[in-house]
C-alpha cells in the first residue's frame, strides 16, 4: 500500500511538471465591508456585487480566491500600493489621479457622485453648500471632488472622517448629526430604503466608472490583460445582467409605515389568510398575530412577493431556508406561512440560551430572522467587550447598530452589517402586532 501511495504521488508530480495537470492558481483580492462590495447576508454567507463578480472571474479562469477585507478605501489603496494583493475590487471609481498609481481593469458600472442631504431643505447648487454642515470619507474620490468645488468657493468647508464607510455617514444624517454628504449614486440607491429621509440634492460629477485596480508593476500586466479579456465576454452574459439586477435594478425607497394603508389591509387582505396564520401559530406555539405582523413587514401580505436576491412569498423565505423547512412552493401562502412559522419557532428555540423571558427571546429571534444569527453572536461578543449585558434586548438594540461602525466591526467574525436594520425590523413588527391586537383579542 505504501508503495502504491508513493507511486501515485510521483505520477501526479510528473504530470504536473509536464503540464498534463496544472496546479490550481490562487488570487488575493482586496475588498471592504459594504453592501455594494462584500458583506455577510442573513444566511451568514458572503455576498455583494464585487464579491460575486470576483467569484465569477475566479471560477471561469480556474483560480482559488482569498479575500482580504479592509475597513476603508484609504487602506485598500495603501495595501494595493504595497503589493499586498493581486487586485482590489472595492467599489473604486476610475479616476485620472488613481490611474497615475494603479493599473485599471475594465469599467464595469457607471456611477455619479451626488450631494445627499436630510431634514433641512435641499441645496440646489454648489453655492448653497456654504450653508450646510458636510461630512465625507477621507482620502476618497468625494474629497477630490469637494476640493475641486472649493476652487471656485474658497470658503467652502467640510469634515473628513478617517476609516468611515459611506453608510456610517448616512446614519449620521439620519441621526441629524450632519446635514449633507457626497456619495456614489449606486450606494445611495441601495441605502435609501434604510435611511428614508435622505434626499438626492444634485450631482457633482459627470458619470464615472467603477473598476478593479491592480498594483502598477510588470507582474500585474498579464493579470490585467486576462481580466480585460474575460470581461469582454462576461459583460454580455446573462450572469452579469442578473448580478446587476440583483443588487441595483429593484432597489426601492423605503417609506415609513403607512398606518392608514395597514388598517385598510387588515380589513381587505388579512381575512383571506387569517385561518392559515391561526393554524400555524397554534402548531408552533407562536402568537398568530405576531406571525401576521411579521408577514406584513416582509411582504405586505402579498403571497406572490419576490425579490431579486432570492427571497419569495408571504414570509419572504430564501430557497435554502424553504428547503430546510420542507416547503416546496414558496409562493403558496399556506406553505410560506407554515415555513415562516417553523423557521421562526427554530429562531426562538435557538436564541442565545442566556436570553431570558419570552418577549426578549422573540425579539432576538426576529432580529436573527432578519440579519442572520452570525451577526447576532457578533453583537453579543461586542456587547461583552463593551461591558454591557448583551442578553437583554434593551441593550442589544443599542449594540446592533455598532456593527456598522468600523472601529467595532473590524474585529468581528462576520464584519460589517446594517445593524440598525434588525432594530427597526423588530420595532415595525411590534407596531404592527400592537395594532392587530386592537382588532383581534387572540
Amino acid at each position: 500500500m505504501k508503495f502504491i501511495v508513493i507511486f501515485a504521488l510521483l505520477l501526479v508530480s510528473l504530470l504536473a511538471s509536464s503540464g498534463a495537470i496544472k496546479p490550481k492558481k490562487s488570487l488575493t483580492v482586496l475588498t471592504r465591508n459594504a453592501p455594494t462590495t462584500y458583506y455577510y447576508g442573513a444566511d451568514d454567507k458572503p455576498r455583494g456585487f464585487e464579491y460575486d463578480m470576483v467569484k465569477a472571474f475566479a471560477s471561469d479562469r480556474g483560480y482559488d480566491v482569498n479575500f482580504t477585507v479592509k475597513p476603508s478605501i484609504k487602506e485598500v489603496l495603501e495595501a494595493l500600493s504595497y503589493g499586498e494583493a493581486d487586485f482590489a475590487a472595492a467599489g473604486l471609481t476610475n479616476t485620472p489621479k488613481r490611474q497615475r498609481f494603479f493599473l485599471m481593469g475594465p469599467d464595469y458600472y457607471d456611477v455619479q457622485e451626488q450631494v445627499i442631504c436630510g431634514y433641512k431643505k435641499n441645496p440646489k447648487s454648489t453655492q448653497d453648500l456654504l450653508q450646510y454642515k458636510i461630512e465625507i470619507i477621507r482620502n476618497s474620490s468625494y474629497a477630490d471632488t469637494m476640493k475641486k468645488i472649493r476652487g471656485g468657493l474658497p470658503s467652502l468647508s467640510w469634515k473628513e472622517h478617517e476609516g468611515f464607510t459611506t453608510e456610517h455617514i448616512f446614519e449620521r444624517i439620519n441621526q441629524k448629526k450632519v446635514e449633507c454628504t457626497v456619495a456614489d449614486s449606486h450606494i445611495v440607491s441601495i441605502n435609501r430604503r434604510y435611511y428614508p429621509r435622505m434626499n438626492v440634492a444634485f450631482a457633482v460629477s459627470e458619470k464615472e466608472s467603477l473598476a478593479w485596480m491592480l498594483p502598477k508593476s510588470n507582474k500585474s500586466i498579464a493579470l490585467q490583460k486576462e481580466i480585460q479579456h474575460w470581461f469582454k465576454t462576461f459583460k454580455k452574459s446573462k450572469k452579469f445582467t442578473t448580478l446587476k439586477d440583483t443588487y441595483f435594478a429593484h432597489v426601492e425607497i423605503f417609506d415609513y409605515v403607512d398606518i392608514r394603508t395597514y388598517h385598510e389591509r387588515i380589513k381587505s387582505r388579512l381575512p383571506k389568510y387569517l385561518k392559515i396564520f391561526q393554524a400555524a401559530g397554534k402548531k408552533y406555539d407562536i402568537d398568530w398575530r405576531l406571525l401576521a405582523a411579521q408577514a406584513y413587514q416582509e411582504s405586505h401580505w402579498n403571497p406572490n412577493a419576490k425579490s431579486p436576491t432570492g427571497v419569495r412569498g408571504m414570509m419572504m423565505l430564501t430557497l435554502p431556508t424553504a428547503k430546510q423547512m420542507g416547503i416546496k412552493n414558496r409562493l403558496d401562502p399556506k406553505q410560506s406561512i407554515e415555513g415562516g412559522a417553523k423557521y421562526m419557532a427554530r429562531q426562538i428555540k435557538y436564541a442565545p440560551k442566556n436570553v431570558k423571558g419570552k418577549i426578549d427571546r422573540v425579539k432576538f429571534a426576529l432580529a436573527g430572522y432578519n440579519i442572520g444569527r452570525g451577526h447576532i453572536y457578533d453583537a453579543i461578543k461586542l456587547g461583552k467587550n463593551l461591558g454591557r449585558n448583551p442578553y437583554i434586548w434593551v441593550n442589544m438594540k443599542k449594540i446592533l447598530p455598532l456593527l456598522s461602525e468600523r472601529e467595532h466591526f473590524k474585529e468581528l467574525r462576520y464584519g460589517y452589517a446594517r445593524g440598525h436594520e434588525p432594530v427597526h425590523y423588530v420595532i415595525r413588527i411590534n407596531n404592527y402586532f400592537d395594532i392587530l391586537q386592537q382588532y383581534y383579542d387572540k
